[in-house]
């Protein structure tokens, strides 16, 4: 092939994902083919090959395959996400076909581009006209998804906006790439095979119903009684599918077809996946090229571009890759399950030389069009404007304002029974009803909103007060978690840590509401439940109940439960703290999770509560640790993302990063600035706080400042526009914090210079 000069393009690094050899089927010649190419038309260009695995361990893969992706294995597909991410790759080829991907419908592959940031352009190799609805959540992600998509027939772009509603723009005709090789007289390839004198008929690919070799081998006693010398080769190993369930049962079918017919010795079984190089071989040997497949709706056939790619008489059933393909003269098309059709056009074809030498130059000059290394051009000049197209960061400004806490958007989730959980966007999704967790947490908010109408604090704090005192299951000593929309429970007991945060909230509300009925319900509750922390296991349900403790201490000095949960359970965050400590690993566990900041906090809250120094040095400590482990490589604050969690003494990951892990940093920055009054806590405080402002690492908001809402976090491309209650209430939550901690600041700095 002669290769052409080209300007240096922007893209140095691509991602290529999908099947590759030396895996069996025809979507991985396709992948590698795609592959060959870019590298020898772009040549100082980095091209990283992840491959699809559907027997992890079988394959001897080349170095071009960076990695294997297990088909079955969705942590896999994160895996490769945060490889790609990481790589330094500009964008992501996708080769899709459902049936090579894991889940429902293929649907482990969106777990791999929920978790990238690239911009992707995806090669469709099935456009469905009727898809199942799970087919069709998974392609109308995919759409939603990629910059650009790739159909291989007009019929697919015409399908994918008929069915789909896909944005037209976005759609490219690319043909499925061909070989560049000459165009040759038949005779030198017969001989290699032993084929000569022989007029030759050739259907390749991985042999499977579907195919309608039936079809073919029916016509061939026509064909034969015309031309005598005529083989009909059928070229490929059995699906690997169609083996594993049956063995070779289909070709043995087929092959008592032929010996029934009476032409055994006029069809030939090459039973093998062929090498490249093999293949455009027996291609070349070929006098004429049938494609008898069954399916009217095929879009692509590999087998086909190959062999008009090579110059080849095609005789095919009209599937939709074939009418396209072979329209305006360049093959002949015979009706599906034709063998009388088949037998006419293609004995004409053998029996007239000029007729059939003219159909392989119309066919030849069709496949120049085709050619891989046009195909490669193509799609990178697509690919680099894509890249182009990608948002660039914008540097924002050097100071924000924080926000006045506002009700309206807990107002908008929230009704006579409670807070809804979730939410579809901004609309409370009632499918998913109510929990303790928001309840207690939007108890504590209209505990401690500043300026809120009296009025609206007491109706909104009867009702999320009388969700926590209902939730309470005096037969199990534990409360209860989720409400289903009907107000029927979904449990008789509650996660650990839920119950950890109702206490919690009694804690806080006996402390901090106006409204003296309220005080007194939380402290009889909390009296009457608090002794089930002393049954509490895990760490974080522990911190949750001390500052539930702490609190209550606040409200009532001296409160003999109170101080005994705080002294035990601050004795057993030490010993985790000891036991997990590494010199690079200031932590109290050996893995991070959520609501990091909740541990150390409950430390100092518990050293200033029983006046002990030891846990305030030691949660301003851990404190101090966690803060650098969320902190990105610009300096801004970075939530340790849900994907880092449960990975022992390793680094945290950027995503995806949740609202609940600024508001848990701000408010134990809050507790070390009580104990120490070191202003560098508030400094950390208002970096976590800019966080739902914009400083991270999207330069996002999350706060929707019109109306008290936020999204529901950060992922690698962007936001997760869905606002539960959860985020809602950590962003007011803060927004009462920074508003708190910023006046006590501003007057211990007023009374140190009033000192000095």
């Amino acid at each position: 092939m002669t290769r052409l000069t080209r300007e240096p393009t922007a893209i140095d690094h691509l991602a290529l994902i999908g099947n590759f050899l030396p895996r069996k089927c025809g979507l991985a010649t396709y992948t590698t083919d795609t592959f060959t190419a870019l590298r020898e038309r772009f040549t100082d260009m980095i091209v990283d090959v992840y491959a699809m695995d559907d027997h992890p361990g079988r394959y001897d893969y080349p170095p071009a395959v960076t990695r294997a992706i297990p088909e079955q294995d969705r942590l896999a597909y994160i895996d490769a996400a945060r490889a790609i991410e990481a790589s330094g790759a500009q964008a992501v080829w996708l080769q899709h076909e459902y049936g090579i991907f894991g889940g429902t419908a293929g649907e482990h592959i969106l777990a791999l581009l929920d978790r990238i940031s690239l911009p992707l352009i995806v090669t469709l190799h099935t456009v469905l006209e009727q898809p199942n609805a799970d087919q069709r959540r998974v392609m109308e992600a995919l759409l939603r998804r990629a910059s650009r998509v790739v159909v291989m027939a007009e019929r697919g772009r015409e399908i994918l906006q008929r069915v789909y509603s896909a944005n037209p723009r976005a759609i490219l005709t690319i043909p499925h790439g061909v070989p560049d090789r000459a165009l040759l007289d038949t005779a030198g390839f017969k001989q290699r095979f032993g084929w000569e004198g022989r007029k030759t008929i050739l259907t390749f690919g991985l042999l499977a119903p579907g195919k309608g070799i039936e079809t073919m081998i029916e016509a061939m006693p026509a064909i034969v009684a015309d031309n005598p010398d005529s083989l009909y080769i059928v070229l490929g190993a059995t699906h690997p599918n169609l083996v594993a369930h049956e063995g070779e049962a289909y070709r043995d079918r087929l092959e008592a077809q032929a010996e029934a017919l009476g032409v055994a010795d006029h069809v030939a079984f090459v039973d093998a996946f062929v090498e490249h190089e093999d293949l455009l071989d027996y291609l070349q040997a070929a006098d004429v090229y049938a494609t008898p497949y069954t399916n009217p709706a095929q879009i692509t056939s590999g087998t086909l571009s190959y062999a008009v790619g090579l110059g080849k008489p095609v005789v095919s059933t009209p599937y939709v890759h074939a009418a396209e393909i072979l329209a305006d003269g360049h093959g002949v098309l015979v009706d599906f399950g034709d063998s009388a059709g088949f037998a006419r056009a293609i004995g004409r074809l053998l029996a007239d030389d000029d007729a059939r030498l003219a159909l392989s130059r119309r066919a030849y000059a069709r496949g120049r069009t085709m050619v891989w290394s046009r195909l490669a051009d193509t799609a990178m000049e697509e690919i680099v404007a894509m890249v182009a197209a990608k948002p660039r960061r914008i540097a924002t400004a050097p100071s924000f304002r924080a926000l006045a806490p506002d009700f309206a958007a807990v107002e908008r989730m929230s009704d006579a029974t409670g807070m809804f959980q979730h939410a579809i966007l901004s609309i409370p999704d009632r499918r998913h009803g109510y929990c303790i967790d928001d309840n207690a947490r939007a108890l504590m908010l209209t505990a401690r909103l500043p300026g809120m109408d009296e009025v609206a604090r007491d109706k909104w704090m009867t009702v999320y007060a009388a969700f926590v005192q209902y939730a309470w299951n005096p037969d199990t000593r534990r409360f209860r978690n989720f409400m289903n929309f009907d107000r029927t429970w979904c449990e008789d007991t509650g996660s650990e840590d839920s119950n950890g945060r109702a206490l919690w909230a009694l804690g806080v509300t006996a402390r901090d509401t106006s409204l003296a009925k309220h005080r007194d319900w939380a402290r009889r509750l909390f009296d009457e439940t608090a002794s089930l922390a002393l049954d509490l296991g895990s760490p974080r349900s522990h911190a949750f109940a001390m500052l539930g403790a702490s609190a209550m201490l606040g409200a009532h000095p001296g409160h003999t439960l109170a101080t005994h949960i705080l002294t035990r359970f601050s004795s057993e965050l030490m010993s985790l703290l000891e036991r997990a400590r590494r010199p690079e690993w200031r932590w109290f566990e050996i893995v991070l999770a959520y609501d990091n900041a909740r541990l150390p906090e409950a430390l100092i809250r518990a050293g200033i509560a029983l006046s002990r120094q030891d846990l305030i040095d030691c949660g301003c400590d851990a404190l101090d640790w966690i803060a650098s482990q969320q902190t990105g490589p610009d300096g801004r604050f970075r939530a340790v993302g849900t994907e880092s969690f449960g990975r022992p003494y390793a680094d945290p990951l950027p995503f995806d990063q949740q609202p609940l892990e600024a508001q848990a940093t701000i408010d134990a920055c809050e507790a070390a600035f009580d104990a120490t009054g070191d202003r560098r806590w508030v400094d950390e405080a208002m970096r976590a706080y800019r966080w739902y402002l914009g400083r991270n690492d999207h330069d996002l908001p999350l706060a929707t400042a019109q109306d008290g809402g936020c999204f529901d976090g950060l992922t690698p491309i962007g936001l997760n526009r869905n606002q539960g209650a959860e985020s809602i209430l950590a962003l007011q939550l803060a927004s009462v914090a920074i508003s708190g901690l910023s006046n006590r600041s501003t007057a211990v700095a007023g009374t140190s210079r009033a000192v000095a």
